[in-house]
């Protein structure tokens, strides 16, 4: 069986599930609890990775994250992820550190964007993921529209994201601050989808909130992981 490798710390809360959904998942797969994947974490600072973006050293990123990666494969990951939406800035790059596969949680939620035929989505997380176009990229190459939401909402839930859910802070304020400028959003750019391109948003946005698909890039990325340890 594969062995899983994670790049994690980015922020804590989401490694501890990718951690608990991974197994979930495995043991689902596998029908027994009675069942644990092998797999290895390598936890790095999500602030050096916020201030070598703050400060455009994107080479600094990558061979943060790379080396990073690269510890995974030495110490025997047959695969690894980065678990996070906003390193994926330099994913081409962190991918150049290894000799194993990488799984990109962009490519993988694209995938899942197509299979649910989805053309119209819009993209929530931290204000780099929202700005940069490493997201956006492969939905325009499928001719599909991608939204962000305006300068001062992008602003609004990156100071959210850091100061509250990064430290495991769920405040019901935010999520109707949040739900405000969703729902304007579906209204006004006819929205068929929205990504939830932070791991830490499914933490205050769950299925039901709005009344279009909300793609859960932690999950779709946690089942591109089982795809591969249970590939040949």
């Amino acid at each position: 069986m594969k062995c899983a490798g994670i790049v994690g710390g980015l922020g804590p809360e989401s490694t501890v599930d990718y951690y608990q959904s991974y197994i979930q998942k495995y043991q689902d797969r596998m029908n027994s609890k009675q069942t644990l994947p092998e797999l290895f974490i390598n936890s790095i600072n999500m602030y050096h990775v916020f201030k070598f973006i703050s400060e455009d050293r994107l080479d600094d990123l990558s061979e943060y994250v790379g080396a990073a990666a690269k510890k995974l494969e030495e110490i025997g990951a047959d695969f690894a992820v980065v678990s996070a939406n906003t390193p994926h800035i330099v994913f081409d790059q962190i991918r150049k550190y290894v000799t194993i596969p990488m799984i990109s949680i962009v490519e993988a939620t694209y995938d899942k964007a197509d299979e649910l035929g989805l053309q119209n989505v819009g993209l929530l997380g931290t204000k780099f993921t929202m700005e940069h176009n490493f997201f956006k990229k492969p939905f325009k190459s499928g001719s599909k529209n991608i939204v962000a939401p305006s300068e001062e909402d992008q602003q609004f839930i990156h100071q959210r994201i850091v100061d509250e859910l990064e430290n495991g802070i769920v405040k019901d304020e935010t999520k109707q601050a949040f739900l405000k400028i969703i729902n304007k959003m579906i209204k006004e750019e006819q929205l068929d989808g929205l990504i939830l391109g932070c791991t830490e948003l499914p933490m205050i946005l769950k299925d039901g909130d709005v009344d279009i698909p909300l793609l859960n890039t932690t999950e779709i990325h946690v089942d591109k992981m089982l795809e591969e340890v249970f590939s040949e």
